[in-house]
């Protein structure tokens, strides 16, 4: 299987998403196998000694903000409706733009008016990948992104007349306060290798589930039932009393640019070349094949990649060169970035994904029913 790895350019990125997503291609790798311990060797050993005492200030200043918010002394804008944050403990893709499409589907069916709220990284000029993606699928769901998400919520509610708030990506962006706080886990790969940034993936401490309402693990079908199990004790020891959900990312149906489907057996008996620029590569590599795709080549670029016409002339010769009944796969979020149904002659379709819950969704749904209580009862917030 041919692998090739291409770059970002960089700028446009937070400072959690550019570390992994501004160094391009090959240096992304070096640096997640260096922090993987797959690099051996004296110098590699010092390197990942730098970066652990690297990750002691950036640590020391994680834990000073959440000890001053847990005090109330950095002031928090409190919303007057509901306002559910969905987000993760790690750098990298955990899955939760699926997540906030399912919330925003349960509240749709119930007539509920939704708003999200996203910071909007590696947007330029217009919405991100993410965004992209939810405006195709939610059509009737408003979208609002930029760095002041207390602004966006009173967008939202005066000018909207939103009744509910999805707040993405939310869990360390604490000045909005939230009605309940969800926090993905990638089943696949929990605890960013066990460290804090730089030198391992983790944002925050793992012990800040405390502050969680409840965990989602996501990818439950990637990993085996023991390692599900060993996750489940870890979020007890600490959180407890947290209640902790199974979830799957479900692949629902092929899609093209063009709005037409395909079911997803009909892909399955030929040969694909995938590519994609999301976070969590491996997981979307994994997904192909359990959905039966015979993947003989095989591209990655940096999360949130933005294409250029080089890179679109690049893959069209890419794709050229492959067997005659090949087809060309890749993600709904880089589809909605390329817009083009074919690559090098060859047809393009994305793999449009689906949460579903596995274990846990009655538990969900009293959280989630809770808080339509309180919708549209005129409550009084303020912030603090």
């Amino acid at each position: 299987m041919e692998r090739k790895n291409q770059g970002e350019n960089g700028g446009r990125h937070g400072f959690y998403r550019c570390m992994i997503a501004a160094s391009t291609g090959p240096e992304t790798l070096q640096y997640l196998k260096l922090i993987r311990g797959e690099e051996r060797g004296m110098m590699p050993m010092l390197v990942r000694g730098s970066l652990r005492l690297a990750s002691i200030p950036y640590g020391l200043g994680v834990c000073v903000r959440n000890w001053l918010f847990d005090r109330d002394w950095k002031s928090r804008y409190a919303a007057a409706v509901p306002v559910i944050s969905v987000g993760n403990l790690t750098l990298g893709g955990t899955g939760k733009t699926p997540c906030v499409e399912y919330l925003a589907r349960w509240f749709r069916a119930r007539d509920m008016r939704v708003a999200l709220l996203s910071r909007g990284y590696g947007s330029a000029g217009g919405g991100n990948d993410e965004a992209l993606v939810l405006e195709e699928n939610l059509p009737d769901v408003p979208h609002l992104q930029g760095h002041d998400r207390a602004a966006l919520a009173r967008i939202a509610v005066t000018e909207l007349e939103s009744e509910v708030l999805i707040l993405d990506d939310g869990f360390q962006h604490r000045r909005l306060r939230r009605d309940l706080d969800l926090v993905l886990v990638d089943a696949t790969c929990p605890w960013g290798q066990g460290y804090l940034f730089p030198r391992g993936l983790l944002r925050e401490p793992p012990a800040s589930l405390r502050r969680a309402d409840m965990v989602l693990l996501t990818r439950c079908d990637q990993a085996e039932d023991t390692a599900v199990a060993d996750i489940r004790q870890c979020i007890a020891r600490l959180a407890p009393g947290v209640p902790v959900m199974e979830t799957r990312h479900r692949p629902a149906s092929w899609i093209n640019a063009s709005r037409h489907t395909l079911s997803l057996a009909d892909l399955a008996v030929r040969p694909v070349a995938g590519f994609c620029g999301i976070g969590n590569p491996d997981a979307f590599l994994r997904t192909l094949e359990q959905c039966g795709c015979r993947v003989v080549a095989w591209r990655t670029f940096a999360d949130h990649h933005g294409y250029t016409r080089g890179d679109i002339d690049d893959l069209g010769r890419w794709a050229a060169g492959l067997p005659a009944d090949a087809g060309v796969v890749t993600t709904q979020k880089d589809l909605v970035k390329i817009r083009l149904d074919r690559l090098g002659g060859r047809e393009v379709w994305a793999l449009k994904i689906a949460l579903q819950v596995m274990k846990g969704q009655e538990t969900l749904e009293e959280k989630l029913l809770g808080l339509k209580i309180g919708v549209g009862e005129g409550r009084e917030r303020k912030s603090d």
